[in-house]
């Protein structure tokens, strides 16, 4: 991943991290929940959601350790306290589930405004700048699908273990939930010995997001394979 792709690549999993941590303390609060208001993290201030590890460290790691083939992070978690939700069991399922469907929200955006620019791009001679959005818009499609394959993954404390738990027998709930004290040392450690394991769990995410992109693909403009080369 060289300067140019960072340019595009940054910018949008920023956005994207942040408003699958908005999106679980927004549910959250219509659960009932007003854990993650009370902490000031329903906000857009990146300062707010930005976590030394999940925003820096662990993207710097997953990229030197792939080579540049897979870079994922996150934002700082959103506090909730499931205590407080008026059904524990749908209210967790529903905070949970809620930024992996702000991801795929997200990534359909993004397609529809492929399109819209390539329009604009053609009839009002803003090919430059419409083209540089559309690469960054290609990037955002391809970054909200791999966050939320990722994001479901049955490993604590990812979104797909939080939701899981609920359709397992009590004692082994409890027990699977502490695998969360590891989980993202166990992600580093799978990437490290067996890269394909997650290669084959974020492949359908590829495969849909190719599927988008190839829908929209005759309004791409000249200028933005440019950025995406």
């Amino acid at each position: 991943m060289g300067f140019q792709d960072l340019l595009l690549f940054v910018p949008m999993l920023l956005i994207s991290v942040i408003a699958h941590e908005y999106a679980h303390g927004y549910a959250a609060l219509k659960q009932g929940d007003n854990t993650a208001l009370a902490a000031g993290r329903l906000t857009w201030n990146p300062i707010k959601h930005i976590d030394p590890w999940m925003t820096l460290l662990l993207p710097a790691i997953l990229w030197k350790l792939s080579n540049g083939a897979v870079v994922l992070g996150g934002a700082k978690p959103v506090p909730v306290d499931p205590r407080n939700y008026r059904n524990y069991r749908r209210g967790d399922i529903i905070v949970s589930l809620a930024g992996v469907a702000t991801n795929l929200l997200i990534a359909l955006v993004c397609t529809a405004v492929i399109a819209l620019l390539g329009l604009a791009g053609r009839s009002v001679a803003l090919e430059p700048s419409a083209g540089v959005l559309q690469a960054m818009m290609v990037t955002g499609v391809r970054i909200n699908m791999l966050l939320l394959a990722f994001n479901l993954l049955p490993i604590p404390p990812l979104d797909g273990s939080q939701v899981l738990k609920h359709f397992l027998p009590r004692t082994w709930a409890v027990h699977y939930q502490r695998v969360g004290f590891y989980g993202i040392a166990i992600l580093v450690m799978i990437l490290y010995f067996a890269p394909g394991l997650l290669s084959s769990w974020l492949h359908p995410a590829n495969v849909v997001s190719t599927a988008l992109l190839n829908v929209v693909r005759p309004s791409v403009l000249p200028s933005a394979g440019q950025w995406m080369q």
